[in-house]
């Protein structure tokens, strides 16, 4: 698909970008965004600089949605700049010092077949507090999540989350409605580090869907990849992502192969058999898994990806 400067002004560097990004939120087909370099010259060096962009041929500049997906400028308000990196002594072997957790609004992105928007942002331990309670308190929740409890019994655990440098308590909401919760979490420090030998920057997460009304299968193909796509994005050194849920819950696991998890084991914890799944970063971005791809071929391999396009020569 090829994108063309309109007949004023060049777009910049981030209206490029931001265009770029709209052709590949979603689509039933592959989609690589093509720039004619006579027209795009006075932006070119710019947009290689940036890593979207890719030299095809002596008139053509590729966009490969492979590589854009992975600019965090593109969704997350304030990119983090990686913290350096020392490892402590951990239950399950070396891990990182882990980065400060960020505040606020996290993340940000248009969901095309929902027409709303995602956004990730922080709970805030205290103006969340009455959500969280109620939320933990549904029958429907607290039969899988297993935290219900009082007001003070909930402040008390969104308080020890706060004190804990690898957990990390997340809502996903829609134009702006908190709908979702999730838990973030360090996997060597967490206790399926006693289960898989985790990379040290390999992360995990719990959810529960708050809301009634924001089931399904459209919802899933939202907050799912999105959320995946923020812990790809907020830190580069993120190879894959796992989770653990219970082994005989079937249409968990069936929503986790369809969005590119493998099944890797079965194994226990003390409270329930759980299945190992886990996603690696490389395949996220290759099959394009943010864009809601057909769940009969979640990880169908790109025909337009840099491997099958870009020669040595041409891998500019």
């Amino acid at each position: 698909m090829e994108l063309r400067p309109g007949a004023e002004a060049l777009p910049d560097l981030a209206q490029t970008l931001a265009a770029c990004e709209a052709l590949t939120n979603h689509a039933t087909e592959e989609v690589l965004v093509v720039l004619n370099r006579p027209l795009w010259q006075a932006r070119e060096a710019e947009l290689l600089a940036s890593g979207a962009a890719r030299v095809l041929d002596a008139e053509s500049l590729g966009v490969f949605p492979e590589l854009l997906w992975q600019l965090p400028t593109l969704w997350l308000p304030e990119p983090q700049v990686p913290c350096p990196q020392v490892m402590m002594p951990g239950p399950h072997g070396a891990y990182p010092l882990r980065p400060a957790k960020p505040q606020g609004r996290l993340y940000q992105r248009h969901i095309p077949w929902l027409d709303q928007v995602f956004s990730l942002r922080s709970l805030d331990a205290e103006a969340d507090l009455d959500l969280f309670h109620r939320w933990m308190n549904d029958t429907r929740v607290a039969a899988f999540f297993d935290e219900a409890g009082t007001l003070d019994q909930h402040r008390a655990s969104l308080a020890r989350m706060a004190a804990d440098p690898h957990m990390m308590p997340v809502l996903g909401c829609l134009d702006g409605e908190p709908l979702f919760y999730f838990e973030l979490y360090w996997a060597r420090e967490n206790r399926i580090g006693a289960h898989y030998e985790a990379g040290a920057w390999d992360r995990g997460w719990h959810v529960l869907v708050g809301e009634e009304h924001a089931r399904g299968a459209d919802y899933i193909t939202a907050w799912l990849p999105s959320l995946m796509h923020y812990m790809f994005l907020v830190e580069p050194r993120t190879q894959a992502l796992v989770g653990e849920p219970a082994a005989s819950h079937v249409q968990q696991i069936r929503n986790l192969t369809r969005s590119g998890f493998a099944r890797v084991k079965d194994f226990d914890f003390a409270h329930k058999r759980a299945a190992l799944v886990r996603l690696e970063r490389d395949h996220f971005f290759k099959s394009r898994l943010w864009a809601r791809p057909d769940p009969a071929e979640p990880g169908r391999p790109l025909r337009l990806s840099c491997s099958a396009l870009l020669s040595h020569g041409a891998a500019q």
